[in-house]
């Protein structure tokens, strides 16, 4: 009888240890997927080559932006007289973005294209795979920003009013991961102004960008946005002609800093210029070389070891 007794027990201990086991596995399963889903981000960073990315920064990330257009490469206004645009630099961008909180980035900037400052504030809606179930299929994201033209007039009626000089961007964008190595994104947006060339060209424009990162390596990787705005509310017949904005580029992570090597038809760098503006095009030479350097700093470090910075 004492022989059965102490077999049961030992059976009991032996079933309950696998099923300690098996709870701490499964744990660690649930544990791990967080994890994973906290820190593989669906973009390595807040911008992709022109367009905003659904990414945001971490609470108490800033992210110190230097962004830099040159001059045509081919065409009228290029080839070895400008070093193939490297003489001419058509925009020059720095920026500071803040992380409120993980969801939450404010940000401020300054062009050189209209002596243009600019300031947004970016909110992550939904996160892919996060929620209750872990069931979210995409990322959602809006955007706001305003930007506020600094120069001086070019004419005397240039600016009628002082608030023509401001102008405001809003979008939502949705994007999700295919896979570790694809990712996709649309973004509908409007753009209200009232500084216009052609009084037949709209003052609040309607536009719709597409973007996408492909992963080469564990450090490099494919970007490209392309943003239709002709043939929406715009007519393609005005006096000056514009260009839907197309940039390609490569991604390099290095830790703390992504930079990325980009062409784009694009002479402008913030929204609320280069959307309205673009006037150059890909078939006539009118591509440029750019790139962007960016720095995260982390301002307070955080108590939870597992937390690490989204978009390194």
């Amino acid at each position: 009888m004492i022989k059965a007794t102490t077999l049961i027990s030992f059976a009991l201990l032996i079933t309950g240890g696998v099923y300690a086991q098996s709870a701490d596995s499964l744990m660690k399963s649930m544990t791990d997927t967080v994890k994973a889903r906290t820190i593989n981000s669906t973009f390595k960073s807040t911008h992709i080559v022109l367009s905003h990315s659904t990414e945001t920064e971490k609470k108490h990330d800033l992210d110190l932006r230097i962004r830099h257009h040159f001059g045509d490469i081919g065409g009228e206004f290029g080839s070895a007289h400008t070093l193939y645009g490297l003489d001419v630099a058509t925009d020059l961008f720095i920026g500071l973005d803040y992380g409120i909180t993980d969801k939450l980035t404010v940000s401020i900037g300054r062009s050189k294209h209209d002596e243009l400052f600019n300031g947004y504030l970016k909110y992550k809606l939904l996160e892919q795979g996060g929620g209750k179930n872990g069931n979210i299929p995409l990322n959602v994201t809006v955007l706001g920003q305003m930007g506020w033209i600094a120069r001086a007039p070019f004419t005397t009626t240039e600016f009628s009013s002082y608030a023509n000089r401001f102008s405001y961007f809003l979008q939502p964008i949705f994007s999700r991961k295919f896979s570790q190595r694809l990712s996709l994104q649309i973004a509908p947006s409007i753009l209200f102004r009232k500084n216009v060339v052609d009084v037949r060209d709209p003052e609040n424009l309607f536009s719709i960008g597409f973007a996408g990162r492909f992963k080469l390596t564990k450090r490099l990787s494919f970007i490209a946005d392309y943003t239709l705005i002709n043939g929406l509310n715009r007519p393609t017949d005005l006096s000056q002609q514009f260009y839907n904005p197309l940039g390609v580029g490569l991604e390099i992570e290095t830790g703390g800093h992504v930079f990325s090597l980009n062409f784009m038809n694009s002479e402008y760098i913030s929204e609320n210029s280069f959307i309205a503006n673009t006037q150059k095009s890909w078939k006539h030479g009118g591509v440029r070389f750019g790139f962007t350097i960016s720095r995260n700093f982390t301002l307070f470090k955080s108590k939870n070891k597992d937390i690490q910075t989204k978009i390194y």
